[in-house]
């Protein structure tokens, strides 16, 4: 008997290996691929801007990064006792205003020279729904549609549902800068299974389809655009409360190392699936958390896996396994 509706993804081509630089940007769901790439010891860098739901946030920021924008302070607001920018995550916020910019600036540098040479660009979008701000509101701005509403009193803003159009073409002027910037960069886009249950079941789904019909849209009309169906393993292959965390809303660790599982299988070739499950046993070592410290098998331990991962280092010289090794070789 079978409980699962399969999905046929067909496998990434060309595929994703250790030598790629690979940016990642978009909401949540993104640092759950994020951290596996980074821990997996790929050159990764997610999110420059911290976490970014919506299409316009997330292309806007894009294109901060092809131009190296650099922020001033005319850029930044004071709310909640701390210096905030519309344009970013409340990671970002601070009470010392000089910090703040300089933690934007310095992200936006580093995404700029990141993206000039990177290999893949994955996107993942979590929702079609844009805040802006009201025209008249005391923090109102010429660009005013918000990343992150800051917690900022609801009053201030308008909740406006993109229309299939609006994404694409915002979109489509991204792409086509995104390839002239960089004309080696392919694009993975994918469609957070989190669910917005504050904007209602019904709005949520509206929001979710219109953001899967844009995206398709676009893989058919550029060559270097592939899509993963992260939304669909869950909400159609999956297809269960159990699979979600208490807000019912977060696809839970199952769930997502179930999408992880599938992410490796689509985009790694058989080489690279190996050399992760290598690295994998070098991470859950370095974790390991000895009874003992300073007993004679712990140091053996200590021993065994410093060797692996040296040998792992000469096999790939281009990883970066530098703090593995200095922790595996410390006393």
């Amino acid at each position: 008997m079978q409980f699962f509706a399969n999905i046929n993804i067909k496998p990434l081509e060309p595929s994703i290996s250790y030598r790629d630089k690979i940016l990642l940007t978009g909401s949540c769901f993104t640092e759950h691929i994020g951290n596996f790439l980074i821990e997996s010891k790929f050159n990764a860098l997610q999110n420059p801007n911290g976490i970014l739901f919506d299409p316009q946030s997330v292309s806007a920021s894009l294109l901060s990064y092809i131009q190296n924008k650099q922020y001033k302070e005319a850029d930044l607001f004071y709310l909640n006792e701390a210096w905030n920018s519309w344009q970013h995550h409340s990671r970002f916020s601070n009470i010392d205003k000089d910090a703040c910019l300089n933690a934007i600036n310095n992200s936006q540098q580093e995404a700029h020279a990141f993206l000039k040479e990177a290999d893949w660009l994955i996107i993942t979008l979590g929702s079609a729904f844009t805040y802006k701000l009201v025209q008249g509101s005391s923090f109102y701005v010429e660009l005013n549609a918000v990343a992150n509403c800051h917690k900022a009193p609801a009053q201030n803003f308008i909740k406006h549902l993109n229309t299939i159009e609006e994404i694409i073409t915002t979109f489509d002027t991204v792409i086509h800068r995104l390839f002239y910037f960089n004309p080696k960069l392919k694009i993975i886009f994918t469609i957070s299974p989190v669910r917005h249950l504050r904007d209602g079941v019904v709005d949520n789904n509206r929001s979710k389809a219109r953001l899967i019909e844009a995206v398709h849209h676009l893989v058919n009309k550029f060559d270097k655009l592939y899509y993963f169906p992260a939304y669909e393993l869950v909400i159609d292959v999956l297809r269960d409360y159990r699979f979600y965390d208490v807000d019912l809303a977060h696809p839970n660790y199952a769930a997502t190392q179930f999408v992880l599982e599938k992410f490796s299988e689509t985009c790694f070739n058989q080489s690279t699936k190996e050399l992760v499950e290598e690295i994998k046993k070098i991470v859950i070592a370095k974790k390991h958390k000895p009874f003992n410290p300073q007993s004679s098998l712990h140091k053996k331990f200590l021993q065994q896996q410093l060797e692996k991962a040296k040998d792992i280092l000469q096999r790939h010289p281009y990883l970066n396994l530098e703090e593995d090794i200095e922790y595996f070789s410390k006393d």
